[in-house]
């Protein structure tokens, strides 16, 4: 599981309001940027999430991993607002957010793509991100006005950021599916975002797209501050992109550690290969 491929030579970061002191290592002190303590979330009879812990440190890649069905997605939508939790607490820099709703999460700082790309297909690539402001900083009434000089500059800005400066008055649905996880990214990124919880962003993609898609979630995370916590499926990319991994199984915490812990773990190797 060795990642050796030559990643694309970076360009210029575009600029961004995030303060560079979420880039720094937290200190012993400093608490989680989100924590999650003792989360059950279940449906009827299905246990979903059973117990689950974990935190998340400001400045950091956090990876998520499981095989299908381990309840991770469940997790992410928890933490983003989805739907409420049954017991344990979610906090985000130090705030309780289990039971508020999505759009107030966003405007706190958390962000969250998609497996399946949630972009508007019969729009243009700036129009995409000139909607994308609201989420996080304004009301629903501001997409109805114009957008504004800087709202584009920082569109087109990002747009270069991902590789689709070139395409940023093509409709949507015309990308392909991976320049549409590159499109969504950038969306995401259009809010300023704290905390970017990504799910599954190399699922579908073609490899010679995903070695971009790394370059700039590393980017996104060394030179725009923003946090990252990734569900990732692609061993090779989590094990070389997060430097704290955590692992579910049938809605548990099965285990957590370093890449090169997790990638030894007799549990972890059973968790995926134990039914074949």
């Amino acid at each position: 599981m060795e990642y050796t491929e030559q990643l694309p030579k970076a360009e210029q970061p575009p600029r961004t309001s995030t303060g560079s002191d979420a880039t720094r290592a937290p200190t012993e002190r400093q608490r989680p940027l989100l924590e999650v303590r003792g989360v059950w979330k279940r449906f009827g009879g299905l246990v979903a999430n059973h117990d689950v812990s974990l935190d998340v440190p400001a400045g950091r890649i956090t990876g998520l991993i499981g095989p299908n069905g381990s309840g991770k997605t469940t997790l992410f939508n928890a933490i983003a607002g989805h739907h409420p939790i049954d017991e344990g607490s979610i906090r985000f820099e130090g705030r309780e957010i289990s039971r508020l709703r999505t759009a107030r999460i966003a405007r706190l700082g958390i962000i969250r793509t998609f497996q399946q790309t949630r972009v508007y297909r019969g729009m243009t690539c700036v129009q995409n991100m000139q909607i994308s402001v609201p989420q996080a900083h304004e009301t629903l009434a501001s997409m109805l006005h114009r957008p504004t000089a800087a709202s584009t500059e920082r569109a087109d800005e990002l747009l270069e950021f991902t590789g689709l400066y070139g395409k940023r008055f093509m409709p949507a649905g015309e990308l392909s599916f991976g320049q549409q996880k590159l499109l969504e990214f950038a969306m995401a990124l259009m809010s300023e975002p704290r905390l970017l919880l990504l799910d599954e962003p190399t699922a579908g993609i073609n490899p010679v797209l995903i070695n971009g898609l790394v370059d700039r979630l590393r980017r996104a995370n060394a030179e725009l501050g923003i946090t990252l916590f990734v569900i990732e499926h692609n061993m090779r990319v989590i094990m070389n992109l997060a430097s704290h991994i955590y692992c579910m199984a049938h809605g548990e915490m099965l285990a957590e550690g370093a890449p090169e812990e997790i990638r030894n773990d007799p549990r972890v190797i059973e968790a995926y290969l134990g039914g074949r």
